[in-house]
């Protein structure tokens, strides 16, 4: 168990006593994580804020059920996935982008589409573009770090399911950008330019 980890497991049996000390420490280290999360996946800051107080009220009150079979940070973040899934589909929105939607960001995609900046933001399109099982999933791994077992505890479904997730994701992906139009890297890096 590394050290963070450790440090959080302690707080999180603090907060399952009542300490509301400890839990002031868990609210001020994964405020600003759930929040850049769920505003990546709601692309609202009214949403955003709703859904993180949801979450850590949920944590204050559920602490004392965390077994320890995952790291804290999976179980919390297992919370959140849950929740914006559950919110997403209460509402029926449409997942966002979770990259700037003011007019330079827009300007960047149209300036110079072999440039590595383009490239990213055709990616974050084609994310976009991801049903909202397989881009919660994809941001879990990629953009939280969660390995796929972690990734599997947080969503609640077997290692194999995140797998064929992100299979999935990955081949939703090269689909979009070959309809995109974006050169692929090793194209352009050979020299084949036909």
């Amino acid at each position: 168990m590394d050290n963070t980890n450790a440090a959080e497991l302690l707080l999180l049996r603090r907060v399952a006593k009542d300490d509301d000390k400890a839990f002031g420490e868990l609210f001020k280290n994964y405020y600003p994580r759930l929040f850049t999360f769920l505003f990546r996946l709601t692309g609202s800051h009214g949403c955003a804020e709703e859904l993180a107080n949801d979450v850590l009220l949920t944590l204050w009150e559920t602490a004392g059920r965390f077994r320890g079979e995952s790291r804290v940070s999976t179980w919390v973040f297992g919370i959140a996935y849950r929740k914006a899934l559950a919110h997403l589909r209460k509402r029926k929105l449409k997942l966002v982008s979770f990259g700037d939607n003011d007019q330079a960001s827009q300007a960047a995609i149209s300036i110079d589409l072999n440039s590595q900046l383009e490239r990213e933001d055709w990616v974050r399109c084609s994310i976009d573009e991801l049903p909202p099982k397989q881009k919660l999933t994809v941001m879990l791994v990629y953009f939280l770090g969660l390995s796929c077992a972690e990734t599997a505890i947080a969503t609640d479904v077997p290692v194999s399911t995140v797998k064929t997730r992100m299979f999935h994701a990955r081949r939703n992906m090269k689909q979009y950008l070959a309809a995109s139009g974006v050169p692929r890297q090793r194209e352009k890096d050979s020299g084949n330019e036909e």
